[in-house]
């Protein structure tokens, strides 16, 4: 098990470097880690840009599509017809271009890039067991972020916070606990209120959302309240920095139309009206027969003065 470990942490060891030299690289413009932090976040979003959007465009797809995934529901009812509904909503998603899971592409797309963050956070706070000295890893030795590191003994200093430890590690007292559980409630509501930025200008597009993804919606921030509590501050400031610019990305595509279906050209369900409150068909249903029978009469009229 140890061997397939090392093998495993050899393999990933280039990428761990590749995004500790860009770490240190930023903190040399920057002598702050919270910033460089945040610049390697905007680096890799600028990556995962093209598959947000994606994302973006296939939940509001599949949000557009409830009218039609109704009806195929009402038409195949029963555990009989359930195969039959399965394969009508597959070719209706793949006609549309719509997934059901498509909400989640970013956040799993994100998994790799948390496991390197955090595997480089780890190796920037490496202290020796023995001597007890700070031994930074996968960062260059000649720069400002490893000398700066050994001088804090491994500490990742920001603003009087640790962005090496959690909400639970051992603080100097509860008080200083505080910032890392505020920082993991930031996160949490910033996913909420993602999620509820996309429901909102869909419901006033007058469309509906999809039961399994409000369903989706509701329980993966609470997946991730609790993987917030066990990785350092410093991923979790990764995590807040990386939702807000996928709000921001979502706000755009919806100005610029991209995810927008009214200004896209698809209009919003409308129900169908029934025929006493149409205005303009009504009346002239109507006068077309009221006329005819009324020349019916006056012919049949005619026709008995001439027998008489």
């Amino acid at each position: 098990m140890k061997s397939f470990t090392h093998s495993i942490g050899s393999l990933f060891q280039p990428i761990f470097k590749l995004f500790g030299w860009i770490l240190a690289f930023f903190y040399g413009l920057i002598p702050n880690y919270a910033v460089a932090i945040v610049l390697l976040t905007i680096v890799i979003m600028g990556a995962l840009t093209p598959f947000t959007i994606k994302s973006t465009k296939s939940m509001a797809a599949m949000q557009r599509l409830q009218p039609e995934i109704k009806k195929l529901q009402q038409k195949y009812k029963g555990p009989e017809n359930r195969q039959m509904l399965n394969d009508e909503m597959m070719k209706l998603y793949r006609e549309e271009g719509a997934n059901p899971l498509g909400g989640c592409l970013p956040v799993l797309l994100q998994a790799p890039f948390l496991f390197i963050l955090y595997s480089v956070i780890k190796g920037l706070a490496n202290v020796n067991a023995v001597t007890h000295a700070a031994q930074p890893r996968y960062i260059p030795t000649s720069s400002k972020m490893y000398h700066n590191l050994l001088t804090s003994h491994g500490q990742i200093n920001v603003f009087g916070m640790d962005l090496n430890l959690k909400p639970f590690s051992s603080h100097s007292s509860w008080v200083a606990a505080i910032p890392f559980f505020v920082l993991v409630a930031i996160a949490v509501g910033l996913q909420y209120f993602q999620m509820a930025q996309l429901n909102n200008r869909s419901r006033k597009a007058g469309q509906a959302v999809a039961s399994q993804q409000q369903m989706i919606q509701r329980f993966m921030p609470i997946f991730f309240a609790y993987f917030y509590i066990v990785i350092p501050a410093a991923v979790v400031l990764y995590m807040i920095v990386s939702t807000i610019i996928r709000i921001i990305t979502q706000d755009l595509m919806f100005r610029a139309g991209i995810s927008n279906p009214q200004k896209n050209g698809v209009k919003p369900t409308e129900k169908e009206l029934p025929a006493s409150s149409r205005p303009d068909k009504a009346p002239t249903d109507v006068k077309p027969s009221s006329f005819k029978s009324s020349a019916q009469s006056r012919s049949k009229a005619k026709k008995k003065r001439r027998d008489r």
